[in-house]
């Protein structure tokens, strides 16, 4: 599959790009269904796009976020993906979107999994757009190399949409969509940025399994992805 690579000056650039890309399938999909879904990555990387397509005017109302995966960690946490979102994202003209965080007062992912897939019903499925980063390791998602439920998180045939997961890399345990809900997704773009992630993406796009940089698993599917990286 032929992958379209924006390679852009800096993160302002990404920015502005990317929100423009995620504004047009949240767009599109409102136009269509009169309701949209967005899921989104946590981390640092994605702090500058949220804040730009917070300012978007979009009918924000009739669209909801989620987010792709998440740390099993309270909210109060500085390492809350939910709690970054609620920041950057939910404020000014995006606080009128409807909010479904991956994580709940649950001792564990396991045992607040079917809450969370219970909140997640009121979104609107498919995705109209979904925006993965990277990391080192060539993890996305939740998907790390050597994940305990990696296998299942990858399988495009799987019926599960939300999975627990933990691994040696993956700090705290985590929960994820899975492969199959975000290759749905209407628009799917990858955010990465700085130097350091074009051999990581090099590397990813060459062979070897796709268990070893589960990315692989995105790049490898029968659908387009929207690359957004700057140096």
């Amino acid at each position: 599959m032929a992958h379209t690579l924006h390679e852009l000056a800096d993160s302002a650039a990404v920015a502005k790009a990317l929100a423009d890309f995620v504004a047009e399938a949240l767009i599109a999909r409102v136009s269509r269904d009169g309701l949209a879904s967005l899921a989104v990555s946590g981390g640092r990387t994605p702090t500058r796009f949220f804040d730009e397509l917070s300012t978007r005017d979009l009918p924000w109302a009739k669209i909801g976020v989620t987010l792709v995966d998440e740390r099993w960690v309270r909210e109060t946490s500085d390492r809350s993906n939910a709690r970054l979102v609620r920041q950057h994202l939910l404020k000014g003209k995006a606080a009128a979107a409807r909010f479904v965080p991956l994580a709940n007062d649950a001792p564990t992912p396991e045992a607040g999994l079917f809450a969370v897939n219970e909140a997640l019903e009121d979104l609107a499925w498919p995705l109209a757009c979904a925006v993965l980063g990277m990391g080192d390791d060539g993890h996305t998602a939740s998907f790390f190399p050597g994940g305990d439920h990696l296998d299942e998180a990858l399988d495009p045939d799987g019926t599960l949409g939300l999975i627990p997961m933990q691994a040696p890399n993956a700090g705290e345990p985590r929960i994820t969509l899975t492969l199959p809900v975000l290759l749905a997704a209407d628009a799917l773009a990858l955010h990465i940025e700085g130097a350091a992630k074009r051999p990581v993406l090099a590397k990813a796009l060459g062979e070897g399994p796709a268990t070893e940089m589960p990315i692989r698993a995105v790049l490898r599917a029968e659908r387009p992805l929207d690359i957004y990286w700057c140096p």
